[in-house]
């Protein structure tokens, strides 16, 4: 007899045992054969079923904000995202607006988890994902450093510039080269930034002023909100001056005019 026509055999024999059995037993005699193949076919269903949802429910972010160090059980409750695509005018049925709290980064020791948001960091912003960081002055300084953020003067209209006067941030380019042109050097040759007293607010101090930032200021909703209270509270400081929570727009962002909107929010 051919191996088929024993196969065929097995199978009308176990097709006969199942007739046999009451609705239980078949339950049990299908559990007891075929649990393994119902877990794969479960698995495949619910991969591919997570796969399409994705693809069906992802959309493209109109707003991409990041909020790094934040106290997310602030600012996870505030709910901007729907508010400011309210004030935007920004269709939700098409696309996001995203305030991220998922980046964690330490000063003082350099984690595994400090270690995967630099490399999420790094990988959206070459993407053009990152519309606008929110940090303390340290974390923001070393980003400032590999040149991560724009020019401000380059992109905000003047009467922007002047409503934020008093809250400016410029990092000091001649404070951390050592070759002749303008340019950051890497971060790996760069000295101690704590042995630099540098005022972040006052250009005039500085050699090679480059306005990289904007001290939120009271009144603004993430300093209100208390998003950044812990910096006051355990008197944190940086390189000679309280540490503060410091917007910045990567030289990567598409979205400008939306900033500018996010902006005037700020201090709705």
């Amino acid at each position: 007899m051919s191996s088929q026509s024993s196969l065929y055999g097995e199978i009308r024999e176990q097709h006969q045992k199942m007739k046999d059995m009451s609705a239980k037993g078949k339950l049990e005699y299908f559990w007891y054969y075929y649990k393994i193949h119902t877990f794969v076919a479960i698995a495949v269903i619910a991969l591919a079923g997570m796969f399409i949802h994705q693809y069906v429910t992802n959309k493209e972010a109109a707003f991409y904000a990041v909020l790094i160090s934040s106290d997310t059980s602030i600012a996870d409750q505030q709910g901007w995202d729907t508010e400011f695509a309210e004030y935007a005018g920004i269709d939700t049925e098409e696309y996001s607006v995203v305030f991220d709290t998922s980046f964690i980064f330490t000063s003082n020791s350099f984690t595994d988890y400090t270690m995967s948001s630099m490399e999420k960091l790094v990988a959206m912003t070459s993407a053009g994902m990152i519309d606008v960081v929110i940090a303390d002055t340290a974390t923001f300084e070393k980003l400032a450093r590999s040149e991560f953020y724009t020019d401000l003067t380059t992109v905000l209209p003047p009467e922007t510039l002047e409503k934020f006067k008093d809250c400016l941030y410029y990092t000091d380019a001649a404070a951390f080269d050592t070759g002749d042109d303008d340019t950051f050097q890497s971060l790996d040759e760069l000295p101690n930034p704590d042995e630099y007293t540098i005022d972040h607010r006052d250009a005039s101090s500085m050699e090679k002023p480059v306005l990289v930032g904007i001290c939120l200021p009271e009144g603004s909703k993430i300093i209100d909100a208390g998003c950044y209270d812990y910096l006051e509270v355990n008197n944190m400081m940086y390189q000679g001056y309280p540490s503060e929570a410091v917007f910045g727009i990567p030289a990567t962002t598409e979205h400008l005019d939306t900033i500018l909107r996010f902006l005037d929010f700020l201090m709705e």
